[in-house]
């Protein structure tokens, strides 16, 4: 009698060949609710994931998070290709003010609100500087859907690239200022500052670098492509490179691959640069797909009862800040009409980005600060504490702002004409 091997588990293609089908099919429903299509992803993803059913439980999800990287590249990478100077100069000094004010104003409202709540500096500095960081796939991904075209989709694409790099300068210096103020609860004022800040300063010098050398070489590389296919491969190719060497040196994808983009756009002749964009259009559908139902998986739904009155607080001072600030920018810009109307509905997602640095503040802020109680023998530090609200907090409001954003971009992109400008 032969031995029948227990099936344990359903292998990882299987998965996701199932998810891209049935996604694809969902997501093309959801205009009947007249919703973006990476809402149904996205709540695919919830149905598989541990929220409910489980098939693409924490083990599966670790396997497959390399198509968040892999998708956030190319996300990344096309927001660089529409970042044009000559487009840019046409929309003005205005989108330099937008992006500087929906930041600091969604960090100092954030900052204020959470200090009066809670009281605790470190804290607000920490939620504060969350607050600026989007998710630019769910922005990208609408206007791709709807192939919208105008002032207030190139201001997106300009913003949504633009205030991550900016947002993780001011989490780089808030962070330090944080760990300063824990560590001054215990009376160590040991801790230089000044050397803490210097971290996201490198981070985004060396992710410009990076992006800008690899995009001369991809450009050179590309002029001597003669078949149909040598660009997909010199995209794949060097999109990847982008991403791993930001892995190897922490650095952030979106920006690296951002300006490889960007550096392509305004070297190369039309023809190239149209050429990446008919080649990247065939497939960025595929990868926003499996990216948002991925990123479905990834919401735990039951989070969002611990959301408590911190969370929907956050949710209100973040919304107030960014849309308030894009107007305040918009209105001291002086850009056009619907611009200054509609821009601050088109940046309220927020996601991995977000998520990424609340890790950062669980890991790195472990043990920092005074000791506030005791678990079975082991001493818990405000540092901790910290920790484990940032990250719960934040990821039960992602679920909130995920979901909204892509909505909310959708509607102020119809409101200004723009959604139906091709047909």
């Amino acid at each position: 009698m032969h031995e029948i091997k227990e099936l344990t588990s359903i292998p990882i293609l299987l998965i996701l060949g199932t998810v891209i089908i049935v996604g694809f099919y969902i997501g093309n429903n959801m205009k009947y609710m007249k919703l973006p299509s990476l809402i149904g992803y996205m709540i695919f993803g919830v149905l598989l994931g541990p929220s409910l059913f489980d098939i693409m439980h924490d083990d599966i999800q670790q396997d497959l998070s390399f198509i968040t990287d892999i998708a956030l590249s190319f996300v990344a990478l096309s927001i660089g290709l529409e970042l044009k100077f000559s487009i840019l100069k046409k929309l003005g000094k205005g989108i330099i003010y937008i992006i500087l004010a929906e930041s600091f104003s969604a960090f100092i409202v954030v900052f204020i609100v959470v200090y009066l709540f809670t009281d605790d500096i470190a804290m607000a500095l920490i939620f504060g500087s969350i607050a600026p960081a989007s998710a630019p796939a769910g922005t990208v991904a609408v206007i791709h859907e709807y192939k919208a075209k105008g002032t207030l989709t190139k201001a997106l694409y300009a913003i949504v690239g633009f205030d991550d790099g900016l947002g993780i300068i001011i989490f780089g210096f808030a962070a330090a200022m944080a760990k300063y103020f824990l560590m001054t609860e215990t009376g160590d004022t040991s801790g230089n500052m000044l050397a803490a800040m210097m971290f996201p300063l490198k981070e985004v010098f060396l992710s410009l670098l990076i992006g800008a050398v690899l995009a001369v070489i991809i450009s050179l590389l590309a002029r001597g492509v003669k078949k149909e296919g040598g660009l997909v491969i010199l995209i794949f190719g060097f999109s990847f490179i982008a991403c791993g060497l930001s892995e190897l040196f922490h650095l952030s994808i979106i920006l690296t691959n951002m300006i490889l983009g960007m550096v392509i756009v305004n070297t190369q002749p039309h023809y190239i640069v149209q050429k990446f964009h008919e080649r990247m259009i065939l497939f960025m559908p595929l990868l926003f797909i499996m990216f948002f139902t991925l990123a479905g998986a990834n919401l735990h739904v039951s989070a969002l009862p611990s959301l408590g009155l911190l969370g929907v607080l956050y949710i209100i001072a973040r919304s107030v800040g960014l849309v308030g600030g894009s107007r305040i920018g918009a209105m001291f810009g002086h850009v056009e009409d619907k611009i200054k109307k509609w821009v601050g509905l088109g940046i309220l997602s927020q996601a991995g980005v977000a998520i990424g640095l609340a890790l950062i503040v669980k890991y790195e802020f472990a043990g920092l600060g005074k000791v506030v109680n005791t678990v079975d023998g082991v001493n818990i530090t405000s540092g901790d504490q910290l920790g484990s609200v940032v990250i719960t907090t934040v990821t039960a409001t992602c679920i909130f702002f995920e979901i909204i954003g892509p909505i909310l971009t959708k509607i102020a992109l119809t409101k200004a004409g723009e959604i139906n400008a091709q047909e």
